[in-house]
């Protein structure tokens, strides 16, 4: 972060929220900034998705509902747009046919994101484009600790023959070395699996396992307090498939499974996590044309907010 003072989001006592351009939080551009310390970008991507469609449309929903996000978080005792520089970097533009070359062309973007000096808080888009933010993370961090709220395990080994799919992501990273296995947790699974050996596979992989009947039993403190000894000091990425969310709290995604988290018990996690050393993080899985009241989309800008928090925190810290 640069000894200047960061530009922070438009002042909504002088414009309404509801209008001017829906950049995340209404932060400037990255181009009206120069550089920033977390980029918030964009990837309309869904061609991973193995039932509904429609996540290529998540980000722009997340960042109409992120209007209404105010400065100062009270939950984390935070202005984190003003203790770093937060920026929108808009979208990256993949091949919505081809997903191998899409795959590629989010690693380079990230990449060249990260390489100027910015954490990433990508909005998604379908859980297939985690794999290459984790790519172009680990490049920079070494293999990476990770955090995976999910109704899911998403660490199955193909659909259909193909490699690259919102399930398989994980899998693909434990392949390539780009995880540490010592400190990789899923949150909030549930629901009906193929067999008993996508659990035994997953816990070859080195996954602890997390369930929403876990957190909903021993409660988010002890859950969260679990987490960061689990994590410990590692460089961190968390992804966030909103589907972790009970439909109740998020109608609006691919693949929803009765009996998830409420959205108060997921913020309430990501902010006992607060300590952890969190270096970029996604939110994925925002179908917005199964959503209602943007019900779906405000869980997720909210998601997104404590995340960029938590960042904001660290990089004011560090200076």
């Amino acid at each position: 972060m640069s000894s200047a003072q960061p530009r922070g989001p438009v002042d909504s006592s002088r414009t309404p929220r509801y209008a001017g351009p829906a950049t995340f939080a209404r932060l400037p551009r990255l181009d009206e900034v120069g550089s920033t310390d977390i980029a918030v970008v964009g990837v309309p991507f869904d061609a991973g998705v193995s039932f509904r469609p429609g996540a290529r449309f998540g980000g722009n929903a997340i960042r109409e509902a992120s209007r209404l996000l105010r400065p100062y978080n009270p939950a984390q005792d935070a202005s984190p747009f003003a203790l770093a520089q937060v920026a929108d970097a808009g979208d990256i533009a993949v091949n919505p046919f081809d997903i191998n070359e899409a795959v590629e062309t989010i690693e380079a973007a990230a990449g060249d994101l990260l390489d100027a000096g910015a954490r990433l808080m990508t909005l998604g888009g379908d859980h297939t484009i985690a794999l290459p933010l984790i790519r172009a993370v680990a490049r920079r961090h070494g293999p990476v600790a990770l955090l995976h709220f999910d109704a899911h395990l998403d660490t199955w080994d193909t659909y259909f023959g193909a490699a690259y799919t919102h399930g398989t992501p994980f899998r693909r990273a434990f392949e390539e070395g780009i995880l540490d296995t010592s400190a990789l947790s899923h949150v909030g699974t549930r629901g009906p699996l193929y067999g008993k050996k996508d659990l035994d596979d997953d816990e070859r992989m080195g996954f602890g396992i997390v369930t929403s009947a876990d957190v909903m039993r021993r409660g988010v403190d002890e859950v969260a307090q679990q987490l960061r000894e689990r994590i410990g000091d590692r460089p961190l990425y968390i992804s966030v498939d909103i589907d972790v969310l009970d439909p109740a709290h998020a109608p609006g995604t691919g693949t929803p499974e009765a009996g998830g988290m409420t959205s108060r018990e997921l913020l309430e996690i990501l902010r006992g996590l607060s300590g952890c050393r969190l270096v970029s993080a996604d939110v994925v899985e925002v179908a917005p044309a199964y959503d209602h009241a943007e019900i779906t989309s405000v869980a997720a800008s909210h998601t997104a907010y404590e995340l960029t928090t938590i960042m904001s925190r660290q990089i004011a810290d560090a200076h």
